[in-house]
């Protein structure tokens, strides 16, 4: 099965389904023309500029007013990727690094970043393929973007650093020769494109908003067997009771275990109703 990469938003739901049920992603082909009109935009404005642009005919940071020519363009990017690949700690786990390459395809997809199409192209394959790059849990300024982590996110773009692949840590250029796959030169703006972004941390938080809805289901789902096992009361499980205070959370609960029926139409104590949910 296959999810299309649109410009329509992702959602919790959707995320959770692509990941969950293993769904191959693909570019529609208004994302694929949105990411070619930008990249030649860019590049037609790069052939007569005639004024610096910061990052991409410029240094980065107290070097901005430095003019970059045009020859070096292209390794400037790709210095701005390898400078920053230098984060520290424990590995993220490889389900939140997965995360990181849907949500930095979708972002690359709205046609707004100025990158090659065969950038895209390759971070779909690593995530179809499962070949997930090494990222370390330290060294995010959360500034101006996750800046270390994606920059070990995207250094096998280039042909360096390390993937997991079949649960081994390889190079990333072995592990590029076995699939066939060049690495990919870098255009102007490209590392700035790939480096500012927040997948790091977004990634996180929708996986922590995934296991948590998860653990909820599951804690409805253990109330209603141990409210069954103790013969525990019905009557806190009326509707009415919950309409009186109005949090959202606490109605969805009460549903989520059943929503009873009045008393009268309730064999016995009605636990069982609970449980099937109905």
């Amino acid at each position: 099965m296959t999810h299309t990469i649109s410009n329509k938003h992702l959602t919790i739901e959707k995320v959770n389904e692509i990941v969950t049920k293993g769904l191959k992603l693909e570019l529609s082909k208004e994302s694929e023309a949105a990411i070619v009109k930008c990249r030649k935009f860019l590049d037609s404005k790069m052939e007569d500029i005639g004024r610096p642009v910061y990052g991409v005919t410029t240094g980065f940071g107290s070097l901005c007013n430095i003019t970059i020519p045009a020859e070096d363009l292209s390794q400037l990017q790709h210095n701005l990727v390898m400078s920053h690949a230098c984060g520290t700690g424990e590995t993220v786990r490889p389900e939140i690094v997965k995360l990181m390459l849907l949500l930095k395809v979708q972002s690359l997809s709205y046609g707004y970043s100025g990158v090659q199409l065969i950038t895209v192209q390759r971070l779909i394959d690593m995530f179809n393929n499962d070949v997930l790059p090494v990222v370390y849990q330290q060294g995010s300024l959360g500034a101006s973007g996750d800046l270390a982590p994606l920059a070990h996110m995207c250094l096998p773009l280039i042909g360096m650093g390390e993937v997991v692949y079949k649960g081994e840590v390889r190079q990333a250029a072995d592990v590029w020769k076995e699939f066939g796959w060049e690495p990919i030169k870098l255009k102007s703006k490209e590392g700035l494109a790939l480096l500012n972004g927040t997948q790091f941390m977004s990634a996180h938080a929708v996986w922590s908003l995934i296991q948590a809805e998860r653990l909820s289901d599951w804690a409805d789902k253990i109330g209603a067997m141990s409210l069954d096992a103790y013969d525990g009361r019905i009557e806190p499980f009326y509707p009415q009771v919950h309409e009186v205070r109005p949090h959202h959370g606490q109605g969805r609960g009460y549903d989520d275990q059943g929503s009873p029926p009045p008393p009268h139409r309730l064999p016995h104590r009605g636990h069982h109703r609970l449980l099937r949910g109905g």
